[in-house]
């Protein structure tokens, strides 16, 4: 095998955990966006939007997980870095979520500002924060479970949670 199918294989078996997870995740909010929007002229994004968001934020969680102060309190008891990287994760989702938004106003309004002001006017502010509540529960557990696997192995976790012997 080459150096750049093992590098690209590599690069793919790390992007799979989270991509995967907020793939299920965006699913979930987007079924529950859905039914709170039913009746309503708004419309609802496709599977294939959501599984690029999840391609997304996958790819952003691996690339947030390189900088340096990312794991600032790697030293500490879990529950520091779990609340840090929760914070930049959602931090992340915030702007996705808010331009995915702007997007669809902008192609509506024609420009980018006539865009930006049309969505701060007619956006559905608790559904907002009701879609933002959700995704900063659901990043709070990614980050529970990533700092779990990274403390404890992921040979232990695998053991501990589906019973799957591993070289330990």
């Amino acid at each position: 095998m080459s150096k750049a199918f093992k590098k690209i294989k590599e690069e793919i078996v790390e992007l799979l955990p989270p991509t995967l997870f907020f793939f299920i995740t965006l699913h979930l909010v987007a079924f529950l966006r859905a039914l709170m929007l039913e009746g309503t002229s708004i419309t609802i994004v496709s599977s294939a939007t959501i599984a690029m968001g999840a391609l997304i934020l996958g790819k952003a969680v691996l690339i947030t997980d390189l900088l340096p102060f990312v794991n600032l309190h790697s030293n500490k008891p879990l529950v520091f870095n779990i609340i840090w990287k929760t914070t930049l994760y959602f931090l992340a989702a915030i702007l996705i979520h808010y331009l995915e938004r702007l997007i669809d106003f902008w192609r509506e309004a024609g420009g980018f500002i006539a865009g930006n002001q049309k969505l701060l006017e007619e956006i559905v502010w608790p559904h907002f924060w009701a879609i933002n509540i959700l995704l900063v529960v659901l990043i709070l557990n990614y980050c529970t479970i990533s700092e779990l696997v990274r403390v404890i192995g992921k040979d232990k976790i695998l053991q501990i949670f589906l019973g799957i012997k591993t070289k330990l």
